[in-house]
């Protein structure tokens, strides 16, 4: 909004120039939501307290658990709210590809909301049916997707990480893929919010890495020379991004262990959406697996122990899944096992990055 009031005014005063920077919209957009996290925080968690949002703790966890029951949850909102505004302040309001991931940030987090409100306020701990869930976030994922490929200068098409000369056109496909990417790295992020920071830490290292693909991408001096598509306007997501990397920035203040807040699925949701809608658009698909190495691997924990279990009747590969409580299990402290996962993170991030020169 900033760029669109503030920059038309650099032809009389040089200062507004700067407005035309993605570099600097991108630094004061992670500083702002980093700002709104941080000082909005302990109001928001006293808030929950006074309406009784509180973690409801199911059986499908460590019995270490029990203590964290009662703790503010639904922080998610203040992360939403946080991006939105940082968004927004400072982006090229006219981007289509920043209102594709915000309606992707509102939906599944108001369908995350209703989650979490059937299980706090209500008590239902199955929350929303997870069919009823997963049609509607594939119903919003095709729309996406369809916008996406109706856009001129962007395609059906995508990269293969290492090759340079590899593209695949997915053609019709496009549309399906699209909404697995989007669908499943909601879920895995979901997932994987099941310790203290353990899924805002790997989302910021993620949100950060799809930041430097985002802005090469959306240059077309950068992408010509790193051999990567160019997408005239995706630079503007850098913008996005950097809300996400300072708004979970400033939530990681107090979802740290021992968490004063949890961020519920109105967080864990948006966020992994959002991660999957950007990947789709930086043409960055394949690559996710790497970036979000940490999500992928809590959620082929999961299928491999229900598989099986189901398999052998009875027996198991993990002490309990998602692989985070089967650590816990093994006496891992809980600080150890959330540190660990994002050294790891930061490790896959360094290697997804390394891609943009090894083509």
């Amino acid at each position: 909004m900033l760029y669109n009031l503030l920059y038309p005014l650099h032809t009389y005063f040089s200062i507004f120039n700067v407005f035309k920077y993605i570099t600097f919209r991108t630094i004061y957009a992670t500083i702002t939501a980093l700002i709104i996290c941080f000082f909005l925080g302990p109001w928001f968690i006293r808030k929950l307290t006074e309406l009784r949002l509180r973690e409801r703790i199911n059986g499908y966890t460590p019995q270490t658990h029990a203590g964290k029951s009662g703790t503010p949850t639904m922080g998610g909102i203040l992360i939403i709210f946080a991006i939105a505004s940082a968004t927004l302040l400072w982006v090229d309001i006219a981007n289509l590809y920043m209102w594709m991931g915000m309606f992707i940030l509102i939906t599944f987090g108001i369908l995350g909301f209703v989650d979490d409100y059937l299980k706090t306020v209500k008590g239902n701990m199955i929350g929303l049916p997870g069919k009823v869930r997963l049609a509607i976030e594939f119903c919003a994922a095709a729309f996406v997707a369809y916008v996406l490929v109706n856009i001129p200068g962007f395609d059906s098409t995508i990269t293969i990480p290492f090759f340079k000369n590899i593209r695949l056109d997915l053609g019709i496909l496009y549309i399906p893929f699209a909404m697995i990417v989007i669908v499943g790295c909601a879920n895995a992020v979901n997932l994987t919010d099941g310790l203290d920071g353990l899924a805002i830490g790997p989302c910021t290292i993620a949100a950060a890495t799809y930041l430097v693909f985002a802005y090469v991408t959306g240059n077309i001096k950068s992408a010509t020379y790193l051999q990567i598509p160019f997408i005239s306007g995706v630079g503007e997501l850098s913008i996005f991004l950097g809300a996400i990397v300072g708004a979970g920035m400033g939530f990681l203040w107090y979802n740290a262990y021992p968490a004063q807040v949890f961020m519920g699925d109105v967080g864990s949701l948006s966020l992994g959406g959002i991660l999957g809608t950007v990947a789709l658009i930086t043409k960055q698909e394949v690559l996710l697996l790497v970036v979000g190495g940490i999500f992928f691997m809590e959620v082929v924990s999961v299928i491999l122990q229900v598989g099986f279990f189901k398999f052998t009747k009875g027996r198991r590969i993990f002490k309990m899944a998602p692989i985070h409580h089967h650590y816990e299990l093994k006496g891992w402290p809980e600080p150890k096992i959330i540190v660990r996962f994002w050294i790891i993170s930061i490790f896959l991030a360094m290697v997804a990055i390394s891609t943009l020169k090894l083509r």
